[in-house]
């Protein structure tokens, strides 16, 4: 059985997998999933502050691209989870 190959997990890429997990909550799949969206804001909460933890608790320890990274990284999510909150809150008024 040949599965694929992982990348290494190092700091890098664990944020990315964290924030992949937010979205995935926000129902935002990767590009060419067959996973039909499914939005659980709980999920991407955990995970958003899940992030917020990692990058709080390694500063001070990262390169700086790691530092920026995980800056993108909680800004978009925090983004995108702001804007959907907002746009379900808009739907569930209507």
């Amino acid at each position: 059985m040949n599965s694929p190959t992982l990348p290494k997990i190092d700091l890098s890429t664990f944020f990315l997998s964290v924030s992949s997990a937010a979205f995935w909550g926000m129902g935002i799949t990767p590009p060419g999933s067959q996973e039909k969206p499914q939005i659980d804001l709980e999920m991407a909460r955990h995970n958003i502050d899940l992030l917020e933890l990692i990058e709080e608790k390694t500063r001070g320890n990262r390169t700086p691209d790691e530092s920026k990274l995980a800056e993108q990284l909680l800004f978009e999510t925090r983004m995108r989870f702001v804007e959907l909150e907002r746009q379900l809150k808009a739907g569930s008024k209507a």
